[in-house]
């Protein structure tokens, strides 16, 4: 498939670890924003063929992962009621609540349904004029635009059964909730590409100004990334800073003017809490006053309800890059796949996910291959998968 196996070839990938070892004087801590892209370093174990000098480090963009715990109890009050259908794409299901989670309401008989679009729920609305369909709304600004055609739609088609639970959160205030810090120690970012191909990378700009820092706009494939770091260790080698764009087959720096015009419609900037890191202003979308009729929180009278998070979870600071997951004490412990304390565990775009389930159980993990190691001796896929697979 075109711009896949490219981009899982290993002599390419041998080729930029050797680059990135030539360029490399001093230590550096890189995060990358986007969970995909964890899963991605993690699976292939691109953070342990790098040299010692270049720590990645894993920030807040799995959106299930810092959707706040009141939301998710919201959304299983919600769910419990026998007049709602609702929906939501899978991976929501299995995040904890304070008390249960969505599948458990599904096994006690609740309506809750796993659809793959959000004009779906439309659909099922028209089926079931007695009963309100409500949609999950969670995500960065790449779900946005298609959770917007859907309100936009439903009040097109006077569809008025319908509510969206929004969660929707922007990546910029996260990364620079994280560079303002007192404990920051991230001095360059990968930025995702998926984000950037909806927003453009333009917002990035005055943020790589105002702290002094290079963002490199990367793609989710083992050599997107690899390239990434190597853009991203020479401009901070060289003292460079500004925005680099590596996703240049599907990021333009204006992004997707279409798009941002239908977020523009339905939603508006509010400020947002994270699931392990607080309330970040201006960091999330809520629904316009013309639209507000389809926010299930006010339809359901849910807004008022507040829960505390657990104090086993460090989940919060394995999303702003202070701790890697398997320094949790409770990590491969109390906190398993089967039994997760923290969405950071059950997400497919979670950190913990990623380090439970390609085996980084440890709290030192294999050391990183020198960069002097010739690249033929270098095993680029240290869990057996081949870089190369599908």
């Amino acid at each position: 498939m075109k711009f896949q196996h490219e981009y899982r070839d290993a002599a390419a990938a041998q080729m930029l670890l050797r680059a990135i070892g030539n360029v490399v004087t001093k230590p550096w801590t890189i995060m990358e924003v986007c969970g995909g892209q964890t899963h991605t370093i993690v699976r292939y174990g691109i953070d342990e063929l790098l040299p010692h000098e270049v720590e990645l480090v894993h920030g807040p963009g799995c959106p299930v992962c810092v959707t706040p715990l009141e939301l998710i109890d919201k959304a299983i009050e919600i769910a419990s009621r026998d007049d709602v259908i609702f929906c939501s794409f899978g991976d929501m299901l299995r995040v904890p609540g304070s008390r249960s989670d969505l599948f458990d309401i599904k096994a006690s008989g609740g309506d809750v349904r796993i659809i793959y679009s959000p004009l779906d729920c439309l659909k099922i609305a028209e089926q079931n004029p007695d009963r309100t369909v409500v949609f999950f709304a969670v995500g960065f600004e790449t779900t946005s635009p298609a959770n917007a055609m859907a309100v936009w739609q439903a009040r097109k088609r006077r569809i008025d059964n319908f509510a969206v639970l929004v969660s929707h959160v922007l990546v910029p205030p996260a990364m620079e909730t994280i560079l303002a810090s007192a404990t920051n120690r991230v001095q360059g970012f990968l930025g995702a590409g998926h984000v950037c191909s909806v927003m453009g990378y333009e917002a990035y700009e005055p943020l790589a100004d105002r702290y002094q820092i290079p963002i490199v706009v990367t793609g989710f494939e083992p050599v997107d990334l690899l390239e990434g770091i190597y853009r991203c260790v020479r401009m901070l080698e060289q003292g460079k800073i500004g925005v680099d764009n590596q996703y240049s087959r599907a990021v333009q720096r204006q992004g997707s003017l279409a798009a941002q015009g239908l977020i523009d419609e339905v939603f508006e900037v509010t400020d947002r809490k994270w699931r392990g890191i607080g309330t970040i202003p201006r960091s999330g979308y809520r629904l316009r006053a013309e639209y507000e009729r389809f926010d299930a929180e006010q339809r359901f009278a849910v807004s008022h309800m507040q829960v505390l998070e657990s104090s086993k979870c460090i989940s919060g600071l394995v999303l702003q890059g202070i701790r890697k997951p398997h320094e949790c004490p409770a990590f491969g412990k109390q906190c398993t796949a089967e039994h997760p304390l923290g969405a950071t565990m059950v997400s497919s775009e979670g950190a913990c996910a990623a380090y439970y389930n390609y085996g980084r159980l440890l709290r030192n993990p294999a050391a990183s291959v020198s960069a002097d190691v010739p690249m033929g001796d270098v095993p680029m896929e240290p869990k057996n998968i081949p870089i190369s697979a599908d």
